[in-house]
């Protein structure tokens, strides 16, 4: 696992795992704008959860891209779910980065907001909406690294990949950003 200490406080981790069987305060679901399930991470966690989750989720009447909501876990290990809404790629000059950001920096914030120690996000839009895999992860760790600075209570957060070839790209990136931040 891939930890890069931004304070004593918190740390930000790489980790092979299935996002549904983790025993956090929040998971992050990379979901569409209704908010009622769909493919992918978004479908697994509706599944993981129950029912319950997709009537919560269906009095919440949606979400704007770029911004989160959250609710409980249900039957999830995970004690709460942050769904958020990434953009879906178009080329890169609809604010695609500026969104995507967004939706990190939003789900840190309920996460803050509803007392979470622990959180573990997805890779926001590289599924169906076809976010550039590489330069997603580069924002997500960019983004956290810059939250999580200004935030103390927060003491561990995930970035999560099921298979190698996301487990490298978002090791890469952490590399690549923790080089960054040392010049």
């Amino acid at each position: 696992m891939g930890a890069v200490g931004l304070s004593e406080m918190n740390v930000l981790e790489v980790v092979r795992a299935d996002i549904t069987s983790l025993r956090v305060d929040a998971i992050v679901n990379a979901a569409n704008s209704m908010l009622l399930g769909g493919g992918g991470v978004d479908g697994a966690i509706h599944q993981a959860a129950g029912p319950l989750l997709l009537a919560a989720c269906r009095e919440l009447n949606g979400c704007p891209t770029g911004e989160a909501r959250i609710t409980a876990g249900y039957r999830l290990p995970a004690k709460h779910v942050i769904h958020t809404v990434g953009p879906v790629w178009r080329g890169g000059r609809q604010g695609e980065d500026q969104l995507i950001a967004d939706c990190y920096r939003s789900s840190v914030a309920l996460a803050v907001e509803s007392n979470c120690r622990s959180l573990v996000f997805p890779a926001i839009s590289t599924g169906v909406y076809g976010f550039p895999r590489e330069r997603a992860a580069s924002i997500a760790v960019r983004t956290l690294r810059q939250e999580l600075a200004q935030v103390s209570s927060l003491s561990k957060v995930l970035l999560v990949a099921l298979g190698e070839d996301a487990y490298r790209i978002l090791r890469r990136a952490m590399t690549n950003e923790k080089e960054a931040s040392a010049q």
